[in-house]
């Protein structure tokens, strides 16, 4: 039981709920392995976890270990990202497994610094598998874990900053348990606690478990101050025509399709070779003669 600590009783109160309401996901299976929990963390980055899920279950049944994706070629990593979006993601899996089998004998190493050497990743996604595959203790700080903290704690409405700050650290260092395993209960329960209840908008404060202690719902759920950062549309941008691109290369042999093939994607001509040279640019197509493009092989 929780003492009389609000802050404690804050933490039990998460952890119970957390108990009863986490939802059902295959990286949250006792026998995950650390490479499944990597891959889970760079699949979910921007993208929701009812798409990944299914997906992340055809990956690993095609590449179970990290020195199986690193036999794969740029163009079938890319092929089996299919539209998980932010298609750079599916690349630097592939090279961070390709580090994994250079420098770490073929394993996602445990240490937060080596985690952090690996291609793509930064401090959340180290942080994260750290806890979650090897149950240390980190501090994990994502969107949703700043948005609950900075509610029941600062008052405020969300974090100001787009980054976590030096106070929003030392705040969720002093309220991480000091085992690594409860750390890491404690991390993927505030996490799922904001997906789930203390959400960026319409947050279920007339039913969430600590509203007796949050500082923002007892002052009234003021507004925040900042303004909220837009949904940027997508119909009509290059991320859109980028897709297209990719979903017709997708399609096609090792031969790909001509440059004329590819304009046709965008809305204007311009849009599409922009789009193209972009995805050059990224290492997501190649150029072959003749004005011919391919996924990279």
């Amino acid at each position: 039981m929780a003492g009389d600590d609000p802050r404690e009783m804050t933490r039990f109160e998460i952890l119970s709920w957390y108990a009863h309401n986490a939802r059902e996901l295959p990286w949250r299976t006792a026998d995950v392995t650390p490479w499944g929990v990597f891959v889970s963390e760079v699949m979910s980055q921007q993208t929701p976890v009812a798409r990944v899920a299914p997906a992340w279950e055809k990956w690993l049944a095609r590449w179970p270990t990290p020195c199986s994706l690193a036999a794969a070629t740029p163009a079938d990593v890319i092929r089996a990202w299919d539209r998980l979006g932010y298609p750079r993601r599916a690349l630097r899996l592939r090279d961070a497994a390709i580090a994994m089998c250079a420098d770490f004998d073929g394993q996602v190493p445990e240490a937060y610094d080596d985690l952090l050497t690996l291609p793509g990743v930064g401090d959340y996604t180290a942080a994260s598998v750290a806890a979650f595959a090897y149950r240390q203790r980190t501090v994990v700080l994502d969107t949703n874990v700043r948005r609950v903290l900075c509610r029941i704690y600062t008052g405020a409405e969300r974090p100001t900053s787009s980054s976590a700050t030096k106070a929003e650290r030392a705040l969720a260092d002093q309220l991480a348990p000091a085992d690594g395993r409860e750390a890491a209960d404690w991390a993927v329960a505030s996490m799922e606690f904001g997906s789930l209840v203390c959400t960026a908008t319409s947050p279920s404060c007339s039913t969430c478990p600590v509203s007796g202690n949050c500082n923002w719902y007892q002052s009234g759920r003021p507004p925040s101050t900042s303004s909220a950062r837009k949904q940027p549309r997508f119909e009509g941008t290059d991320r859109q025509v980028r897709g297209k691109l990719l979903a017709l290369l997708r399609e096609r042999d090792h031969n790909g399709a001509t440059y004329n093939e590819l304009l046709e994607c965008g809305s204007h001509p311009e849009q599409a070779g922009r789009c193209l040279a972009s995805l050059r640019a990224d290492g997501l197509v190649e150029q072959l003669p003749q004005n011919r493009y391919r996924l990279p092989h």
